[in-house]
């Protein structure tokens, strides 16, 4: 089965439009392009460069500059609280009516933690283990960052089950690069 649905047309509905794909920086102008996605998030280093794709109007583009890392370190750009409030608002501005890429540089971390506080944040009442297991099911070297967890825990008033679920995932399979898979926010 291929990771994402191929577009057959302009007009095709992808679950409603309510999908999500996650992807390494390598893989995503293909994954838009396959997918159709016309929403985007780019979680990296302030020193990576990522020119816009031409299919995303700037106003659907979100970038986040961060690094992978979950304690401070010097030099690096750590996940804070501003950049998952930022996420979650711009997640819920977007209409679903067409997919939209989550990547990051290897797709494995902090593309991964955005995608399940995107599901969060989208669905309220979708239970936390649940989302975080067809992470798993859909990437085996899926491992969403934690500190991105822990603020969207508790942004979103989760009560440490986000933070819980991620922890109890099997460990994830080492990789350099993982290959684009999607997430359904239902």
């Amino acid at each position: 089965m291929p990771p994402f649905p191929r577009r057959t047309g302009a007009t095709e509905q992808y679950n409603n439009g309510i999908m999500i794909h996650v992807c390494s920086l390598a893989l995503l102008n293909k994954t838009i392009e396959e997918t159709g996605a016309r929403h985007v998030v780019t979680l990296l280093g302030a020193a990576d460069q990522v020119p816009l794709p031409s299919q995303i109007a700037r106003g659907n583009y979100l970038r986040l500059f961060v690094h992978d890392i979950v304690d401070p370190t010097p030099g690096q750009n750590h996940p804070d609280v501003e950049h998952v409030e930022r996420l979650i608002a711009f997640v819920r501005a977007w209409p679903r009516e067409t997919p939209m890429v989550i990547h990051c540089w290897a797709g494995i971390s902090r593309s991964t933690a955005a995608a399940f506080t995107t599901v969060c944040a989208l669905n309220p009442k979708r239970d936390e283990h649940e989302i975080a297991q067809a992470i798993r099911a859909a990437s085996i070297t899926a491992q969403p960052n934690t500190r991105i967890v822990r603020f969207a825990d508790q942004l979103l008033g989760r009560n440490g089950r986000m933070v819980e679920a991620v922890q109890a995932l099997p460990p994830c399979v080492p990789a350099l690069q993982a290959e684009p898979f999607r997430l359904d926010l239902a």
